[in-house]
């Protein structure tokens, strides 16, 4: 027996009636500016009343009208706002139902990712009144020809989870990603542009981190999008930003709402990775040193007995204030002997420096903690990250053709099993399909592992050791 979801908000948050319904749609796709014909991968969206936030979906929706006969897929992911979830929710229906006919669902992909990642499950609950997703299934079932429909309603979550999520339903150029989010609530005309705009500049510099609970309901959904488009190099353009007293309601409290596309831009890894290379060797020119004797204070701190590291970011050069992702490495005659990291930049980086500190010279799990008889000897680097992006690949040949020795750090990920290797290890293992074995065993999968499920990344990084510093016995010092 087919099971649909029968819409919630028909008559309420669009009319119920098919005719106007296709009327008003047409009418608001009809007033949007003819841009160039260039369809985006993924897209950001309103999801209020169409009287209230329409023309600024619309602005999205008219983007997409060119690949009509190509897109075939459409992944749609949204707030909760009526039932708590945990992770991601999919729903149990064959197909969605709205006043324009029936959209089946993409049951396979769902299950997949069911089995997959532990945050995503079926949850119907959160789907049978939630209006986020509906209001979007019109506008796609105008521009669109037949497409299956994959519907997520997104709760708590990190916008790392969420990004795994649309890393393997990314797909080609047959896929699309929808996030549905509004923006401020029920501020005044003037408060709301200036909260909106704060919002859409995040938006603009792909920075998930700009984002609050207060500038858009569907911020984590928003920041999945905005960590993976970093990752794979996206180019963003606001196609509208507009508030409910722009379209039809009072101006003394107000939502804000805003619509913007994504584009595939292949020279933009290229180019972010060379910016990162000069700036990141300039930061660690000037202050690398700072950054190598904060890790050592640390360490030392810790081993005489302190209570723990007391960081006052004031203290700092501004550039060490700012986000950013290391990983600290620990040596004992050439011999390793603690190596912990972050892979994405989410605190401060002279605070990411003190914590990976802590954690490879004491909570490394495949070493005791560090004792004082070691310092003498002990060997200390550091490595600065840049954002990762995706390999685009078909196979183990192709990923290995595709992998720069000596350049390349490695992500590797399959379900819940993931594991890194910096470029330093290109030292050590310096055959492709060695690192990659190597690689495999610390994800805990076997060497000759390979799925459709299998996804890597690929990221740089700068170096800097103790051991090229005019006196590195200085940092173990008082």
């Amino acid at each position: 027996m087919t099971v649909v979801r029968r819409p919630a908000v028909a008559g309420a948050f669009y009319t119920d009636q098919p005719d106007r319904l296709k009327a008003e749609i047409q009418g608001f796709l009809a007033d949007v500016p003819s841009r160039d014909g260039t369809v985006p991968k993924a897209l950001i969206a309103p999801h209020a009343g169409y009287v209230y936030s329409g023309p600024v979906a619309a602005a999205a929706y008219a983007r997409i009208a060119p690949a009509r006969d190509r897109i075939s897929k459409v992944v749609l992911m949204g707030p909760c706002h009526r039932v708590a979830v945990r992770g991601l929710a999919g729903s149990g229906a064959d197909a969605w139902r709205t006043p324009l006919g029936d959209v089946p669902l993409d049951r396979s992909t769902l299950d997949s990712l069911c089995r997959h990642f532990p945050q995503v499950s079926l949850f119907d609950a959160a789907h049978q009144a939630e209006h986020s997703l509906e209001v979007h299934v019109p506008f796609l079932q105008e521009v669109l020809g037949a497409f299956s429909l994959l519907p997520l309603v997104v709760g708590e979550a990190t916008g790392e989870e969420v990004a795994d999520v649309l890393e393997t339903v990314w797909g080609g150029a047959e896929t699309l990603i929808v996030i549905s989010s509004d923006l401020s609530h029920y501020l005044d005309y003037q408060a709301a542009q200036r909260s909106d705009r704060a919002a859409c500049l995040a938006i603009e510099a792909l920075d998930p981190t700009g984002l609050d609970r207060d500038s858009a309901c569907g911020r984590v959904p928003v920041r999945g999008l905005l960590t993976l488009a970093r990752r794979k190099g996206l180019r963003v353009e606001t196609l509208d930003l507009r508030n409910s007293g722009d379209t039809a309601g009072p101006k003394d409290r107000v939502v804000g709402y805003g619509s913007w596309a994504f584009f595939d831009n292949p020279d933009g890894r290229k180019e972010a990775g060379n910016d990162f290379a000069a700036r990141t060797r300039a930061i660690l020119d000037r202050h690398g040193e700072s950054l190598l004797r904060l890790a050592a204070k640390v360490i030392r701190d810790a081993l005489a007995g302190g209570k723990g590291m007391k960081l006052n970011l004031k203290d700092f050069p501004p550039e060490l204030g700012r986000e950013g992702a290391c990983f600290v490495t620990l040596k004992r005659g050439g011999r390793l002997r603690g190596c912990i990291g972050s892979v994405s930049a989410h605190q401060a980086l002279a605070l990411d420096v003190a914590r990976n500190a802590i954690s490879a010279a004491f909570k490394d799990p495949r070493f005791p903690p560090l004792g004082p008889h070691e310092v003498e000897g002990l060997e200390l680097s550091l490595s600065l990250l840049s954002p990762s992006w995706p390999f685009t690949i078909k196979n183990e040949a192709d990923l290995l053709d595709q992998l720069r020795p000596g350049i390349d750090g490695l992500i590797i990920s399959d379900g819940p099993k993931r594991a890194l290797f910096l470029p330093a290890v290109w030292r050590e293992l310096p055959d492709k399909k060695e690192f990659l074995a190597h690689l495999k065993r610390k994800a805990g999968l076997p060497i000759d592992h390979w799925s459709d499920t299998f996804r890597a990344e690929r990221f740089i990084a700068e170096e800097l050791a103790a051991a090229d510093l005019p006196d590195p016995k200085v940092l173990w010092s008082d």
